[in-house]
C-alpha cells in the first residue's frame, strides 16, 4: 500500500472548513453577540435606575419649600382600622408650626443622634382625634444628608434601637389656644420614627393625653401597639396615635414624590 507524499512546498496545505466547523463558529459569534447585548442592556437599565433613585430623592429633599402644607399634612387624614382592634380614626389638624431649623424641637441626645445627617428644614403639625381627648404631633425632618448618610443613620438608628428609647424622644408642638396648649415634654406618652433611605428624611409622631396629665413612663409606639400591652399609654391607644399618623404622613410624603417625579406623557 502506498501513502501519498506531503507537499514540501513553501505554500501550507488550507484545511478544509466543514459545514460542523462553520455551523458551531456561527453559533460562538451569535451566542457572544448575545451575551454582550445582555449585559450591555443590563448596564443601561441599571442606570436608567440609577438615575430615577437619585431624582426621586433630590425631589424628595425639595418639597418641604414646593409643596402646599396642606398636601403634607392634611388638615383630616382618615385612619382605616388605624386604632385598637383595628378600630378607624380620624385625626384633626389644630395647628401647623412655622417651618424652621431643628432648634429645641428634640431632646439633646436625639438631636446628637440626628446631627451627622443635618438639618434643612422642619415641619410639624399637631392634630387631635375625634373626640379631641389625645393629641400628636407629626414632623418631617429634611436632612442634608446623600443617600449614604441617610443608610449609615438609619442602620445606627435600627441596630443601636434608638428608636426606642424614652430620653431620644421628638418634641411635641403646642400650639397656645388649642386642644394641644398643655402638651409639653413631661405630656409625652408614645412616640415613632423613622429614618427615610429613599429620600433625605426622618418622619415622626409623638402622642400625648389632651388634658395636660403628665406620663412618667412614656412608651414606644412600636412597643404599645402590641396584643396584650398593659401600660396607660398601650390601653389609651395612644401608640396606634403615634403610629397611626406616621404612616399616613409618610405615605402621603412618598405619594408627593412618586407625582413630583412622574415624566410627562
Amino acid at each position: 500500500m502506498s501513502f501519498a507524499q506531503p507537499e514540501l512546498s513553501g505554500a501550507r496545505t488550507r484545511p478544509r472548513v466543514g459545514p460542523r466547523t462553520v455551523a458551531a463558529a456561527t453559533c460562538l459569534v451569535l451566542g457572544l453577540g448575545l451575551i454582550g447585548g445582555a449585559a450591555a442592556g443590563s448596564r443601561l437599565s441599571g442606570d436608567d435606575g440609577d438615575d430615577a433613585a437619585r431624582t426621586a430623592y433630590s425631589a424628595a429633599g425639595a418639597l418641604w419649600h414646593s409643596v402646599p402644607v396642606d398636601q403634607l399634612f392634611p388638615p383630616t387624614v382618615q385612619g382605616d382600622g388605624a386604632g385598637p382592634g383595628g378600630a378607624d380614626r380620624t385625626w384633626t389638624r389644630i395647628a401647623v408650626a412655622p417651618d424652621g431649623g431643628c432648634a429645641h424641637a428634640f431632646d439633646p441626645l436625639l438631636a446628637r443622634a440626628l446631627a451627622p445627617a443635618g438639618c434643612r428644614r422642619l415641619l410639624r403639625a399637631t392634630y387631635t382625634d375625634a373626640t379631641q381627648s389625645h393629641v400628636t404631633t407629626v414632623g418631617l425632618l429634611f436632612t442634608k444628608a446623600d443617600p449614604a448618610g441617610m443608610s449609615a443613620l438609619a442602620a445606627r438608628f435600627r441596630d443601636e434601637r434608638l428608636d426606642r428609647r424614652p430620653d431620644l424622644m421628638p418634641r411635641p408642638y403646642a400650639a397656645p389656644g388649642t386642644a394641644a396648649a398643655g402638651f409639653g415634654d413631661r405630656q409625652r406618652a408614645s412616640w415613632t420614627l423613622s429614618v427615610l433611605t429613599d429620600a433625605p428624611v426622618v418622619a415622626y409622631a409623638v402622642s400625648g393625653w389632651a388634658d395636660g396629665r403628665t406620663v412618667d413612663e412614656p412608651q414606644p409606639a412600636a412597643d404599645a401597639v402590641r396584643d396584650g400591652a398593659a401600660t396607660a399609654p398601650a390601653q389609651a391607644g395612644l401608640g396606634n396615635e403615634a403610629k397611626g399618623l406616621a404612616d399616613r404622613v409618610e405615605r402621603r410624603l412618598r405619594k408627593t414624590i412618586g407625582t413630583a417625579t412622574e415624566k410627562p406623557a
